[in-house]
């Protein structure tokens, strides 16, 4: 079966069965989250980062302390989805497959909007979706952008970035921007030198991709933030997905469309 016809439970399933892969084209139409999970004693101050950095951070869903689904996510997140990240003492200590030796009882999880969520919108508009034309991971990046700071959080907005032709730029945004609580319109368009970024090909979190001759960078906010704001911060601990490989929830695309 084709990915993207997949429900989200079936996908869940072959994450827990041990398929690690970025989740871009994954169960069309199905919506795609961030994971972040922080002890309950930072529990509020992660609340308060997110909804001061909105468009960064757009809160789906939150569990209670030392949950393994939320309401969204009726799956467990220890094991389904396809990739996950450790930190402690804000250093990226490992990448797992599961996280069920490590979750704690005092680990609160949220769950955040992501930019794949507008995807099929923007290929129905026309526009192309260059990391899944050339079958990687999103180009994600640490920008010199510094978010509102909420009790210990602190830290840079991170982007995404998808090479538009610059015939279709307007479009593009006026589709993600339909899409407000999973980060919505661009934040920045062109050089990404205005972002604080030196090299496209370098980028922090998943894969560089090609940008071709008559296109423009279009960079999106990116639910990376609060793995970097952990690591900016020295957070004693806590687990993120893996960048690129996302929650995939019980709800759908169109219910993140704005009227």
């Amino acid at each position: 079966m084709d990915v993207a016809d997949l429900t989200p439970a079936q996908a869940r399933a072959r994450f827990r069965g041990g398929e690690r892969v970025p989740t871009a084209g994954w169960c069309g139409g199905w919506t795609q989250a961030n994971l972040i999970a922080v002890p309950e004693e930072l529990a509020y101050d992660l609340l308060l980062f997110a909804h001061r950095n909105a468009r960064a951070c757009p809160l789906l869903d939150v569990g209670e302390p030392g949950a393994v689904s939320t309401r969204l996510f009726p799956g467990d997140l220890r094991t389904d989805l396809p990739g996950y990240r450790i930190y402690r003492d804000g250093l990226a200590v490992a990448d797992a497959g599961d996280v069920v030796a490590e979750w704690r009882a005092d680990l609160v999880p949220f769950l955040l909007g992501c930019s794949f969520t507008f995807e099929r919108a923007l290929l129905a508009a026309g526009v192309p979706i260059r990391h899944l034309e050339q079958g990687v991971n999103v180009p994600m990046y640490r920008t010199d952008v510094p978010c509102e700071p909420s009790g210990p959080l602190s830290g840079p907005l991170v982007v995404s970035m998808r090479p538009v032709p610059e015939a279709l730029v307007a479009t593009a945004v006026e589709v993600s921007g339909r899409y407000p609580m999973v980060h919505g319109a661009p934040v920045h368009a062109g050089d990404p030198a205005g972002l604080g970024i030196a090299d496209l090909g370098r980028p922090d979190f998943g894969d560089p991709v090609e940008v071709r001759a008559g296109e423009v960078p279009l960079f999106w906010a990116c639910g990376v933030t609060p793995q970097a704001a952990v690591m900016a911060s020295g957070v004693e601990f806590a687990i993120g997905h893996l960048p690129g490989h996302m929650a995939i929830i019980d709800a759908r695309d169109e219910d993140y469309r704005a009227t």
